[in-house]
């Protein structure tokens, strides 16, 4: 039986939900996501699934000549009759909607992403002179607010891996687990805090992509670049115990090679991993929500203190442009500016 890794396998089980909400979907749009596929992820194309689905609901829902029409059976002449005023009635729907008896809501995050996945769509057709116009690209996105960044202070960091590894502040419950998983627990952790790696490039390891010769573990970034990310020594001296404990697991199989594993001996989900940072959060903190990538900014925050070097945080954090990492970033660099105005004397006091 062939052992696939942890991004093959993702991409399998995407397309196979894909193609389950293609189902759900006008047939016309089958061209769409074949024509896309070369210069997308599994995960991007899932995502537009998703999000089209809920346009043509709302279209079936609120336009009175598709009411009594399956979605399927929706032809793409329908996109010529859409107008952009529309589609801004779309995004109001967004905000609150209701769906088999439940309600969903959306930021204007969600709102956002959801109004790109039409631009593209729309652009596809367009691009093709398959359609004639292209209301989506008339509407403006909602305006984004910035968000302050949620991230461990030095302290918080110092006092949650010494709960990883002594297990204070946990219920008893939760110590009978940390016996059994305390040694996996501070290597993750203590990866997540020396690296800033993503949750998906962390349970993503493989044993093979540990370099202990030069302190480096391969990840396989968003978009599918494959990179080496260096670690101190800290970090190495938290991986060695684990390492050799792993040597003694036997992993279920189709997961022999993954470095972190279950109890159940499988390679931990993301899920499992975002459990296993809220558990031990919380003995350090209440008032903060934390998760994989808010460790990811304590990394980037405590990397940018250390060196003022927004590129190298850019790059080490995998940013493709490091105009996002200074926006995240924006308050730190204002700090240091301040910083510089005090740092530069003119004349001495007398």
């Amino acid at each position: 039986m062939k052992e696939y890794t942890y991004q093959e396998q993702n991409n399998i089980e995407n397309q196979q939900k894909l193609r389950q909400v293609i189902q759900a979907l006008p047939s016309f749009t089958l061209s769409f996501f074949r024509g896309i596929e070369p210069r997308t992820s599994s995960r991007t194309r899932l995502g537009y699934g998703y999000d089209l689905r809920i346009f043509f609901e709302f279209l079936q829902e609120y336009n009175p000549a598709l009411a009594k029409m399956n979605i399927r059976d929706i032809p793409m002449e329908t996109l010529d009759q859409i107008k952009a005023l529309d589609i801004e009635e779309y995004l109001e729907y967004l905000k609150l909607y209701e769906r088999n008896g439940q309600q969903y809501t959306n930021t204007e995050r969600g709102m956002a992403r959801k109004l790109a996945s039409l631009k593209t769509f729309y652009n596809y057709y367009f691009k093709k002179e398959m359609i004639v116009t292209n209301p989506a690209a008339l509407v403006s996105a909602p305006k984004l607010h910035d968000k302050n960044i949620i991230r461990l202070d030095v302290d918080e960091v110092v006092r949650l891996l010494d709960n990883v590894e002594s297990g204070d502040q946990l219920s008893g419950k939760q110590l009978a687990y940390h016996e059994r998983t305390k040694v996996r627990d501070l290597a993750l952790m203590t990866l997540f805090l020396g690296t800033g790696i993503r949750v998906s490039e962390c349970v993503g390891l493989n044993i093979e992509d540990i370099d202990l010769k030069n302190n480096g573990i391969k990840i396989l970034r968003k978009g599918g670049n494959e990179v080496v990310v260096y670690f101190g020594d800290e970090v190495l001296d938290a991986l060695l115990p684990y390492l050799e404990e792993r040597k003694g697991i036997q992993a279920v199989t189709g997961h022999t090679n993954a470095l972190f594993l279950s109890i159940q001996r499988k390679r931990m989900s993301v899920r499992s991993v975002e459990n296993l940072v809220k558990k031990y959060a919380r003995t350090v903190t209440t008032m903060k929500n934390i998760t994989p990538h808010k460790l990811r900014s304590t990394y980037g925050t405590n990397l940018y203190n250390e060196t003022g070097d927004i590129y190298l945080v850019a790059d080490v954090l995998g940013h493709k442009d490091v105009n996002t990492t200074k926006k995240h970033y924006a308050s730190l660099e204002d700090s240091r500016r301040r910083m510089a105005a005090r740092a530069v004397t003119l004349r001495e006091k007398q």
